[in-house]
């Protein structure tokens, strides 16, 4: 016995002799001691904490080389390889953790909604709560700072930039043809539904390399990943019917939705100032499968509709009016596939084709025209580090585009192009801390019509003010090729050009969120031809150019007042163009100098309810009026429209919604048609162009059948 407690004694004194102390200071990168950091040798029970010096003091009978791990919230994770016996006195700076909630935002130039942004603008609920919007995500973003109200025509057009300068992306691939087709002074719609997508990204400036041609603006759509239950959407409207099925299985899902639109029984009961022969009509469908592998996601997304519409439209040059007829069909298919390669790794591969032939009857003109387009890409991700992300890929963008023309003195013209773009991109996201962040990049494109190259910098840095602020800068260079209505005719041009200047302040907190951001534009290469019209035998050049500058101001608040949530956003816009058919630079007639918009929302638990306004004004645009001598030398009068929309739960899954647009009835002109001849006193007669309508009233019923029998559609509505 005694000698077991001996040979005890001695093994007790041997693993005293062993233990080795470790010891030392935790400190920001400013020196100030950090307390309470977790210090541990990786895979073993031995470490500490630090005090309120920083001072951490732990033994181990470990010995050799072992990884040394510091750890605190907010800072990145330390460790240290090295031999126990060196790790006395150390002094171990913790740098802070760019990745975490209060770091510094890449921002400027840039609205987002969606769950998984920093900085929600916009929510995915707001994109068809918004009284005006009428359910299209394109008038919901119209709500937005940036943006011109141009009421007779539907799209965006963002700071300064015509329609054909924003294009639009879904899960980073190409739309080709977005909007449904339309006829004069009657605005189009976004073809695809926002029942499907949950993210959103509004650049309407300096935004990333990966993105071209579009000199104005991206508009980025993002299908929802994962569908949370099964479910069946029913909606019963005014307009028409639609209907919707998700079913999710447990590595899969698929969702899908038909809806059929026809105008006839609304023109019946609210009078318009068209002379409709076919009223219009569509029917269209969306579906989305998607699939996970061990380390990614396949989506497959496809899309379709037909439209058909026949009316004749006042016209001050033709007694009997003009005709139009129109048969437009579209079908759009996208596929995509993300994985992590490995953990710093991530691939991205995606392709889109689009299928469209649009054929029309305008007086004695009949014109059939078709577009087959792909894009094409393939990007990588590389995580370097929490500090540093490297981004590149490649694309390739495939238009062929053919129109055949005929009227009484004009037979089987053909006219069209083939349009053909390679570009590469590198872009690198650098944050220097959790307050300064630099994102740099350089997109490079060469169109085989062209034969031209060109190259495109992008810049942009954010710096954190304060926890609830800060400001940006963004630089870039952007370029697009001429649209369709010109490169049918004349391929002999080169690709149009702009430089964005952003300034951008965003103080965010609270459920409250303030931008300030200004920016100036330098528009370069801008088409230019010498008749009325875009034609045949017009001479074009790309002599154009033009600028455009202002500050876009936004607030929202969802706090201050209980259950009321609501946004107001202000535009100022200088901006004067040389392009087109234009004799002199001048302020375009799409372009407003002031735009507000004013949206509320309102939940009455007492009412089960959702009531909302939303208000817009526009100042004047710009017309010619031939009875005076300059151009684009008058204005129109302000715009203003009041609308209101009310959801009613009649129960969890069923809901009863109304909507009426410019509930006021304002009369607004959205500019004037002269004759082409004066009148016997030399003047030239005129007519307002105004909306088929002033107001639009929209009544729906929508029932939901899901699995957990609460969910409904008003995230929808």
């Amino acid at each position: 016995m005694q000698k077991l407690i001996t040979l005890f004694i001695a093994f007790l004194g041997l693993n005293l002799v062993a233990q080795t102390t470790i010891n030392g200071t935790v400190v920001d990168e400013k020196g100030m001691p950090i307390q309470g950091a977790n210090i541990y040798l990786d895979g073993t029970y031995d470490g500490g904490t630090t005090n309120e010096t920083g001072a951490f003091l732990f033994k181990t009978t470990n010995t050799g080389n072992q990884t040394l791990v510091v750890s605190y919230l907010s800072f990145e994770t330390f460790t240290k390889i090295a031999d126990v016996a060196n790790m006395k006195n150390l002094k171990i700076v913790l740098r802070e953790d760019v990745s975490s909630l209060d770091a510094v935002v890449l921002s400027a130039g840039t609205f987002q909604a969606g769950d998984n942004s920093k900085v929600n603008v916009l929510k995915p609920l707001d994109v068809v709560t918004t009284a005006s919007a009428l359910g299209d995500f394109v008038g919901a973003l119209q709500t937005l700072p940036g943006t011109t109200t141009v009421a007779e025509d539907g799209r965006l057009f963002v700071r300064g930039g015509d329609a054909n300068e924003t294009q639009i992306f879904i899960d980073g691939i190409r739309v080709f043809t977005p909007y449904t087709p339309t006829t004069n002074n009657t605005p189009t719609r976004g073809r695809y539904s926002p029942f499907l997508f949950d993210g959103i990204t509004f650049s309407t400036g300096g935004y990333s390399a990966e993105f071209g041609q579009a000199l104005s603006s991206v508009l980025l759509l993002n299908t929802i990943d994962e569908p949370d239950q099964n479910k069946t959407d029913i909606g019963i409207m005014s307009v028409g019917a639609a209907l919707g099925k998700t079913k999710k299985w447990k590595e899969s899902s698929i969702s899908a939705n038909v809806s059929y639109i026809n105008l006839a029984p609304y023109n019946e009961v609210f009078s318009n100032r068209n002379n409709w022969i076919k009223p219009f009509e569509t029917f269209s469908g969306e579906t989305v499968f998607r699939k996970k592998t061990n380390s990614g996601l396949f989506k497959l997304y496809a899309a379709f509709d037909t439209t058909n519409f026949e009316l004749t439209q006042e016209d001050i040059n033709y007694v009997d009016g003009v005709h139009f007829k129109l048969n437009n069909k579209n079908g759009y298919v996208n596929g995509s596939y993300e994985s992590e390669l490995n953990a710093t790794w991530t691939l991205f591969g995606g392709a889109s084709y689009t299928y469209a032939t649009n054929n029309m009857a305008i007086i004695d003109s009949d014109i059939k025209g078709a577009e087959n387009s792909l894009h094409a890409k393939l990007k990588f991700r590389n995580r370097i580090s929490n500090r540093f992300k490297l981004y590149f890929g490649a694309e390739y963008f495939i238009t062929n585009f053919k129109e055949n023309y005929n009227d009484a003195v004009v037979t089987n013209a053909n006219y069209g192009f083939d349009n053909n773009i390679a570009a590469a991109f590198s872009e690198a996201d650098i944050f220097m801390s959790k307050k300064l962040a630099f994102k740099t990049g350089l997109r490079a494109e060469y169109s085989a019509l062209f034969k031209d190259f060109t190259l495109a910098p992008r810049l942009s840095m954010a710096y954190k003010t304060s926890g609830k602020s800060q400001v940006s800068l963004a630089y870039g260079n952007f370029y697009q090729n001429p649209s369709s209505d010109v490169l049918k005719f004349n391929q002999n041009l080169k690709a149009q050009n702009t430089s964005h200047y952003i300034f951008n302040y965003q103080y965010n907190a609270d459920r409250k969120l303030f931008r300030l951001e200004g920016y100036y534009k330098d528009y370069n290469n801008l088409v230019k031809y010498n008749s009325d019209v875009a034609n045949f035998n017009s001479d074009y050049n790309n002599s154009g150019s033009g600028f455009a500058k202002g500050v876009d101001v936004f607030w929202r608040d969802s706090k201050s007042i209980k259950n009321v949530e609501y946004w107001v956003s202000y535009s100022l816009l200088d901006t004067e163009r040389d392009y087109k058919n234009y004799p002199t630079k001048a302020q375009p007639s799409f372009a407003n100098r002031h735009n507000i918009s004013v949206v509320g929302k309102y939940w009455i638990d007492d009412w089960r309810s959702q009531v909302g306004f939303s208000y817009g004004f526009a100042s004047g645009r710009t017309y010619t009026n031939p009875n005076k001598s300059g151009f684009l030398n008058e204005k129109t009068k302000s715009y203003n429209n009041l609308s209101l929309n009310w959801a009613y739960l009649i129960s969890p899954q069923k809901i009863l919604y109304a909507s009426v647009n410019n509930v006021l009835g304002h009369k607004n002109i959205n500019g004037y048609q002269y004759a082409n001849t004066p009148d016997l006193n030399g003047n030239f007669n005129r007519r307002a162009l105004q909306p088929a309508t002033d107001q639009f009233f929209f009544v729906g019923f929508f029932w939901t059948i899901s699995d957990d029998k609460k969910s409904n559609q008003l995230n929808n509505l």
